[in-house]
């Protein structure tokens, strides 16, 4: 989860109309806020303010909007109720679910995920707390946008053949449009360079993820087993406090091997899955003969507390080259620079591949980076892994 600003991401396309966002939420104070960040942004526009999950499955046709931002405590039918009574009204309705951070709101959040939300997002405890609230603002703004995007990718129908040559399907991309097709047929575009694996036999298994991570860490674990009972595994997932005490839970049941939040100062140990504590970086430290956990409270790094590449960066003191790598879902390029190093030192990066992630930020940077020994679909990683770390070094 973010944790620092930046600029939100520019508007994807002018040419596209923008973006209609329903605002779900009883408070009128967050609805208000809420509200006017999103007029406020060239290319999205409130279609509706409503108080009740209620009101927005009634209203839901007649509005029409692309995204809704869901509460979860709500009078008359909550968050978790509406969720399923929208998605089954609008299929590809983009859902992010919004809460303070709270136990029971944590659980309901990685409910709504496995009920189709698309994301969740932390609000303030309070709109006077002016950080807050700006982290709050950044990441939703953020999230709008790049589902937004990829809802009008999927969704945009083919355009007629132009006289003239189309743009790449690159310079599309960026410009956040499916590629048009043109008049005619382009050349292909050169597959991503992909490098051998390391030489060296892995010792630890490193992974990052933000959107859409809870998810496929999920999936990956439940296939790790041979992997984690020799070697350690460390995880640095985008997530705030208390959403990462419940990550661990719901990790350890999907593995059925010990997972928890890592304590500053554990020795790492193989058969254990340990997961960056929200709200601090995670790294390790070299301590006589042993690995040892790091945790800081520094600034963030890529926009995020944790961060996956201050735990990619330390590694490479504590096992060189024997480190294999893998980056999973998310928004933004968090992991690439730290995977970089990993290669450089003779280690690997593996790069969940587009189709499978929920947004291909994180892997599609190390992937177009060069880095990557491969670049695959979700439910093929973990076997890949199982192979890798008996011996397979292709």
């Amino acid at each position: 989860m973010s944790v620092a600003l930046a600029n939100p991401l520019s508007p994807t396309s002018t040419r596209q109309p923008p973006l209609k966002v329903m605002v779900v939420d009883d408070s009128v104070v967050i609805r208000g806020m809420i509200s006017r960040w999103i007029a406020s942004e060239p290319d999205m526009v409130v279609a509706a303010s409503l108080r009740t999950g209620l009101e927005a499955v009634n209203q839901l046709d007649r509005i029409n909007p692309d995204v809704a931002v869901l509460d979860i405590e709500m009078p008359e039918l909550d968050g978790i109720s509406a969720l399923p009574q929208l998605l089954a009204k609008k299929r590809n309705l983009i859902v992010i679910m919004a809460s303070t951070l709270t136990r029971r709101n944590a659980e309901i959040s990685f409910k709504a995920l496995s009920l189709g939300a698309s994301d969740y997002i932390p609000k303030p405890e309070s709109t006077r707390a002016a950080h807050a609230a700006d982290i709050f603002h950044h990441d939703l703004i953020q999230k709008i946008r790049t589902f937004g995007a990829k809802l009008r990718r999927t969704a945009q129908p083919q355009a007629t053949p132009q006289l003239a040559p189309a743009p790449s399907p690159a310079i599309e991309r960026m410009r956040g449009l499916a590629p048009r097709p043109a008049a005619v047929q382009a050349a292909p575009l050169p597959a991503l360079a992909r490098r051998a694996f390391g030489a060296q036999a892995p010792r630890v298994l490193l992974v990052g993820s933000s959107t859409g991570g809870p998810q496929a860490l999920m999936s990956l674990v439940t296939e790790l087993g041979p992997v984690i009972d020799r070697f350690p595994v460390l995880i640095t997932q985008h997530m705030p406090p208390t959403f990462t005490t419940i990550l661990a839970e719901h990790l350890a049941r999907a593995s059925r091997r010990p997972a928890h939040e890592a304590a500053d100062g554990e020795t790492v140990k193989a058969g254990q899955i340990y997961l960056a504590p929200g709200g601090r970086h995670m790294r390790v430290v070299k301590h006589g003969m042993d690995a040892q956990i790091a945790l800081d409270d520094g600034p963030a790094v890529n926009f995020c507390k944790p961060a996956v590449d201050p735990l990619f960066m330390s590694a490479i003191e504590v096992w060189q080259g024997a480190i294999m790598s893998v980056i999973l879902t998310g928004m933004g390029s968090d992991g690439m620079r730290g995977g970089k190093e990993i290669v450089a030192a003779g280690g690997s990066v593996i790069a969940q591949d587009e189709a499978t992630s929920v947004v291909w930020g994180m892997p599609g940077s190390a992937a177009n980076a060069g880095i990557c020994a491969a670049v695959l679909p979700l439910n093929q990683i973990a076997p890949k892994l199982v192979r890798l770390f008996s011996g397979d070094r292709s």
